[in-house]
């Protein structure tokens, strides 16, 4: 059986909240080229649906879905769930009567429709759809036309949401935000300049001083106090401990009583993890930074006991591999001295810094994972001798875990 790989992309917007995803296709063999897109469409919904399911994929948003001419015209696209997807239709697709005609009956069925990559040159050619199309996506890894933001403008006044896609670097980002986009796509998980915090806030220097506090053995009730000492960091810990994480029969009143029950290492993670948050003293929103911070851990720590099973004793180092990796995007300061700075092993140090170790190892695959180089995964497989299911269900194990610290309700 071939495996296929899905790629989850978050689609933001201007606070860098989670406002929908890109599912995106990739097989062992053709990676993202593929003959068929067609085939690559009905795949990907088919793995959402009936594989990994809408809830532990996609939880509260909706799946953007490339088709094209051939899917968009096929009366299957009418037994697909509208509440779950957009059908983001490629821009090369001609605006023939038949295909305006079918355009139309999705929008009259309640179905949303998205223009991927639009043709700036051409945008004339979907005057006759404004009414029924919801989102235009704009490639900003293309030469941008100076009269962009009247493009822009034109668009969204007809309703219509403009996304700005292939944001890799903070002057596309800013670009965007210029011209009068409002919500965007990009590789900020391998360059996350979407989140603009540029230096250490003083919520942020208070978090690294508990979590050294944590690691270094001091006593208990010098915590405490320094804890008590951090109101809005101190609200956070017991909504966190209270949402239903630890399955703890009683609730937690008393930092105390955490630190008794929890222990340190625990509580340093989660200190570690509040530091990808905007803000400690805004709402319980997770970014889209925060939230890929934590399926790494995820993955760090899972393949680790699928892999190296007689290493779990470094399933903490694992973890820090995991919640340290993006730490330097948070700060704009180099990885070197942030670690230099913090009571890290020599273990998570070399798996960050140079992928060396056990750790690097399989930090490497995840970002494999995350990138879709589905040709280096394979490799892992092989090496190991790990069946397609296992690496699968990790994977599938994750994204739940995700969904779930991302919104604890759904755990309930």
């Amino acid at each position: 059986m071939e495996n296929v790989y899905l790629g989850r992309q978050p689609i933001v917007d201007c606070q860098s909240m989670t406002c929908a995803y890109e599912i995106l296709y990739r097989d062992k063999n053709k990676e993202s080229n593929f003959d068929d897109d067609r085939h690559a469409s009905v795949s990907v919904i088919n793995n959402i649906l009936n594989v990994f399911g809408t809830k532990t994929l996609l939880g509260e948003y909706k799946a953007f879905i490339k088709v094209d001419e051939k899917f968009l015209m096929h009366d299957m696209i009418f037994t697909v769930p509208k509440e779950f997807f957009v059908f983001s239709l490629f821009g090369r697709i001609e605006m023939s009567a038949k295909v305006i005609e079918r355009i139309q009956q999705l929008y009259h069925k309640g179905y949303q429709l998205c223009i991927n990559e639009l043709n700036l040159d051409d945008i004339s050619k979907y005057s006759a759809i404004y009414k029924e199309i919801a989102y235009m996506k704009i490639d900003f890894g293309k030469i941008i036309p100076p009269k962009v933001k009247e493009i822009v403008d034109e668009i969204k006044s007809h309703n219509i949401k403009v996304i700005g896609t292939k944001i890799e670097t903070r002057i596309g980002y800013e670009l965007a935000k210029k011209v009068g986009c409002e919500w965007f796509e990009g590789y900020f998980f391998a360059e996350p300049m979407i989140v603009e915090n540029e230096k250490y806030e003083p919520s942020q220097t208070q978090i690294l001083k508990l979590y050294n506090l944590l690691l270094e053995d001091v006593n208990i009730d010098e915590i405490t106090k320094e804890f008590e000492k951090n109101h809005e960091i101190t609200v956070k810990l017991l909504q966190f401990i209270n949402s239903g994480v630890f399955h703890f029969k009683t609730k937690i009143s008393s930092i105390h009583h955490i630190l008794t029950l929890v222990g340190r290492v625990p509580l340093a993670q989660w200190l570690m993890l509040m530091i990808y948050s905007k803000s400690v003293s805004k709402d319980n929103a997770k970014t889209p930074l925060m939230l890929m911070v934590k399926n790494r851990t995820e993955l760090m720590q899972n393949i680790l006991k699928a892999v190296y099973p007689e290493h779990k004793h470094i399933l903490g180092e694992a973890y820090f591999v995991g919640v340290l990796s993006l730490i330097n995007t948070i700060f704009s300061v180099k990885m070197e001295k942030i670690l230099n700075d913090m009571n890290i092993s020599d273990t998570v140090r070399d798996a960050l810094l140079y992928s060396e170790g056990i750790l690097g190892e399989i930090f490497a695959l995840v970002r494999y994972i995350e990138s879709f180089n589905t040709t280096a995964i394979s490799d892992f497989q092989t090496k190991f001798n790990l069946q397609d299911s296992v690496l699968k269900n990790i994977v599938l194990q994750s994204i739940k875990e995700v969904n779930i610290f991302e919104n604890p309700a759904i755990a309930r």
